[in-house]
């Protein structure tokens, strides 16, 4: 896939071997290929048949060193499969930001017709997500999560504006205004992913494997974490993924509107660039809408 961002950084076949080889040579034997994904954070390859290699695509997005940090301390708490670091690249004039090599983790991205059941993956999903937020918030854990729902008014409708032939803006505005309802969160932290789309999670074998990129984990509001209930699910998965976990009305309608305002900001930006990333988004809103509809 080409490139997404205005500053991307100019990654590419030789330009990943020869760090390989300059980095880490008793890697350089081993094939590279190309990972076909609708990320937009970081590129991927493979690395032979059991290592990947990811590369921030943009220098003020690079995250490797954070999620190499705190990978390890939340591995363990966790019982669904998550990206195991096997070495951190450096940042050399090649390629000014740290990279990373993973142990490879056999699935595919998240889809309904790989998954078997999806009320099983609402489950195993929702397990993973009050695994997260009950694990310790240690001194040094890094903040993560957007700001409050109506500081992020403007840039919203902006966007809806920009993407105005590809939603219905109407259902939209009033689905987004409903949701600035919600009181502004004033908890505990608690650790979360904060980006559990169907691009970062892993189905092997009709089910749910792995959850993927961390590099936006950190302590913030958990509604945060209940956004997949419509960038996930559909209505039967929404409502088992819902009633296993433990969160009042207010989180939940926070999360639904941090569901639109990332669907509204995707839609636009990625018209061009990454159209299925866009499907998804507008699925998401789809949902949204539905559930507002049919007051599920």
């Amino acid at each position: 896939m080409g490139k997404m961002h205005a500053n991307e950084l100019d990654v590419h076949m030789n330009l990943v071997r020869d760090l390989i080889d300059q980095q880490f040579p008793e890697f350089s034997r081993l094939p590279i290929t190309p990972v076909n994904s609708i990320g937009t954070v970081n590129h991927v390859y493979r690395l032979g048949e059991e290592l990947s290699i990811r590369l921030p695509r943009v220098k003020e997005w690079a995250d490797i060193e954070k999620e190499w940090r705190w990978i390890p301390y939340l591995a363990p708490r966790l019982t669904l499969k998550i990206p195991e670091p096997v070495a951190l690249g450096q940042p050399d004039p090649l390629y000014p930001v740290n990279w990373a090599i993973y142990k490879w983790i056999e699935g595919n991205n998240y889809s309904d017709e790989l998954i078997n059941d999806e009320r099983e993956a609402a489950k195993d999903l929702a397990h993973f997500v009050n695994e997260i937020h009950s694990i310790d918030v240690p001194a040094g854990a890094p903040r993560a999560g957007r700001a409050p729902l109506l500081e992020l008014n403007k840039r919203t409708i902006d966007c809806m504006n920009e993407a105005d032939d590809l939603l219905d803006r109407d259902r939209v505005l009033a689905a987004w205004e409903d949701s600035c309802k919600a009181s502004v969160w004033n908890g505990h932290p608690v650790w979360i992913h904060a980006d559990l789309l169907r691009s970062n999670l892993l189905v092997h074998s009709g089910r749910l494997a792995a959850v993927l990129d961390f590099g936006g984990a950190g302590i913030g509001d958990p509604a945060f974490d209940l956004i997949p209930a419509w960038s996930i699910f559909n209505s039967k998965g929404r409502k088992v993924f819902q009633n296993s976990i433990d969160a009042d009305k207010d989180t939940w309608l926070r999360a639904r509107g941090y569901a639109l305002h990332q669907a509204v900001l995707i839609i636009p930006y990625y018209r061009a660039t990454n159209p299925e990333f866009v499907t998804l988004a507008k699925r998401t809103l789809d949902e949204i809408l539905a559930d507002i509809e049919t007051g599920e």
